[in-house]
């Protein structure tokens, strides 16, 4: 007979049940089975220990639950619980029966108990985790001096699971009787240890040795500190785990959970591999209609089976779609999209790339890729340099033989400025830097003399030829005036909606085509994802921040478009134009 969790994973892939699943927690079922297949291999280090798993599902008989409809009753995992617990818990080192996971990344809707079941795992690693030497069952070695940190972008948040716990606690016999439960601390007591909410305060988290670590509603945080500096304590504990559970939130391009979703669905799909990293998301699959309610059990796993809560949850979640929609109201809209399917989105309904930014993002090869596959061609590059206290940019544009454009971008930013934003908004220009995205230059404002060096080394080592150079002229007509003494061919582009509409329209749908081609410079991303659409009375478009004094820069998608404006006039040598308008 197979194991519960096992049988999951058959389900999802060979049943019926399966057409409520989307493809990535498919990919996830298929890993768990693929491995299962590998275990018996001497070289594969775990194994599947079904006593392991059976310990994680029945630990929740003695938890109860603490709000809602079923207060008071016992938790009984469902069997897309018992998948996500019996895998994350039941995989061990075939050396050290020590567990496998040391992370966890689980995306679904808002409603889907994700809070409860961190409580009730916080309360397994204070009372019940162990490790089970390889053939010796009676041998259960448990962690002294347990450390189980609730995190969270604020208190009152982190507060949540650890309130849940403790709520949990007090009303399990079984577990009170193991643990020392005041109203403002939990300790085990015979092995000491603690479970304490944490927030935004990293004061004396570096010398901590967390055992379990709960990331609560991961879209919330802005930056990954908090998470990154836990993580980084793992090593002194025998099998230390990190949780993050979340929705889905606004697509800010340096969201940290957006960040881990792409990585982990990489895990997924056999793109990296890291044994030591869970992942579930459930969401609608790229196409789904969000209006069809037989979506809705995708990212919704309670929906599936038919109780009390999940038909009120049904009802909730329908009551919510047609109130959003009816209304026309864009921000009812996307808190709909995100927390009831799970569907990332914009923070603005007129972001440029509203609708094609994931798309945009896969048209990226290495850059190295991209240096072969744009050497020796004629190239146009673009310019943003109004301001040189902050973000300048210049952009390339390469039009090629099969009809795509390649285009690339590079970011220049004093070194005063970087200081200041990593300071005030938590832009890593740095990082990008050391990454070669964009260059730090001395001082306190941008000297152009940096572009020019590095649009001759472009030159060099790519062997483009730059056919022109194309500039918005504010603060940009000396530096022109110095390029066509050098030769160059220097082309103003006005900034007004009339030169610009029509470019910045057709780059879009050349994005959505597959015609455009970059090196998936994480800056490039960054502006392009930040920038707005900004429409005229006769509905021509241009690209803008969202404020005035926005730190969500565009120079460099602004410096692409530039480029592209007179890149859809290219000539090849031959004669033939590359963009021809139907």
């Amino acid at each position: 007979m197979m194991h519960p969790t096992t049988q999951y994973a058959f389900d999802v892939l060979n049943t019926d049940y399966g057409d409520m699943c989307c493809e990535l927690e498919k990919l996830a079922c298929k890993r768990h089975l693929d491995d299962l297949k590998k275990a018996d291999v001497p070289d594969f280090p775990y194994v599947f220990d079904e006593t392991r798993a059976n310990r994680i599902i029945e630990w929740y008989l003695i938890c109860r639950h603490v709000r809602g409809p079923y207060a008071g009753q016992p938790i009984v995992l469902e069997p897309w619980q018992i998948f996500d617990h019996g895998c994350l818990y039941g995989w061990v080192r075939k050396d050290t029966g020590a567990r496998r996971f040391s992370i966890a990344f689980n995306l679904r809707a808002r409603g889907n108990v994700k809070s409860t079941e961190n409580s009730a795992d916080c309360l397994y690693s204070m009372c019940a985790d162990a490790i089970y030497p390889p053939g010796r069952p009676d041998q259960a070695r448990y962690e002294m001096s347990p450390e189980i940190s609730c995190a969270a972008v604020d208190r009152q948040q982190a507060k949540r699971v650890w309130q849940d716990a403790r709520a949990m606690g007090l009303a399990s016999p079984d577990i009170s009787q193991r643990l020392d439960i005041r109203k403002n601390s939990i300790t085990h007591k015979n092995r000491d240890g603690w479970m304490l909410p944490l927030s935004k305060d990293l004061n004396n988290k570096d010398s901590g040795a967390e055992t379990y670590v709960s990331i609560d509603e991961y879209h919330a945080w802005l930056v990954s500190e908090i998470k990154d500096t836990l993580y980084s304590g793992f090593g002194k504990r025998w099998q230390s785990l990190m949780s993050i559970i979340s929705t889905a939130g606004l697509n800010a391009e340096n969201n940290p959970c957006r960040k881990e979703q792409r990585h982990c669905e990489k895990i997924l799909r056999g793109e990296i591999q890291d044994d030591s990293y869970f992942v579930m998301i459930r969401t609608l699959d790229p196409g789904d209609d969000p209006h069809d309610e037989k979506n809705w059990y995708k990212p919704n796993p309670i929906l599936r089976q038919d109780t009390e809560y999940s038909r009120t949850l049904f009802r909730q979640i329908r009551a919510e779609h047609n109130g959003a929609y009816d209304s026309g109201d864009h921000q009812k809209i996307r808190t709909w999209l995100t927390k009831r399917v799970n569907v990332w989105q914009e923070t603005a309904e007129n972001k440029y790339m509203a609708n094609c930014m994931e798309q945009f993002r896969a048209l990226a090869i290495p850059p190295s890729d991209f240096v072969e596959l744009t050497k020796d061609h004629e190239a146009y590059t673009g310019g943003d340099l109004a301001k040189k206290i902050d973000l300048t940019a210049d952009g390339y544009v390469i039009p090629l033989r099969d009809g795509r454009f390649a285009v690339c971008g590079h970011g220049y930013m004093p070194e005063s400025g970087v200081k200041r934003h990593r300071e005030t908004d938590r832009v890593p220009y740095d990082m990008w830097a050391e990454a070669g995205w964009c260059t730090i230059t001395p001082g306190e404002v941008t000297d152009y003399s940096y572009i020019e060096a590095r649009m001759h080394q472009m030159e060099s080592d790519n062997g483009w030829i730059i056919k022109e150079l194309c500039f918005d002229p504010y603060q940009a007509t000396h530096y022109m005036q110095e390029r066509e003494k050098e030769g160059y061919t220097c082309v103003e582009i006005r900034q007004g909606h009339k030169t610009l509409s029509e470019p910045t329209k057709i780059f879009r749908e050349y994005v959505m085509q597959g015609k455009i081609v970059h090196d998936g410079s994480p800056l490039m991303l960054w502006c392009f994802a930040n920038a707005v659409e900004e429409t005229d009375s006769n509905g021509n478009i241009k690209l803008s921040k969202k404020h005035k004094d926005d730190s969500q820069r565009i120079d460099v998608a602004a410096a692409i478009i530039n480029a592209f404006c007179r890149a859809l006039t290219h000539e090849f040598n031959d004669g033939t134009l590359f963009y021809a308008p139907d």
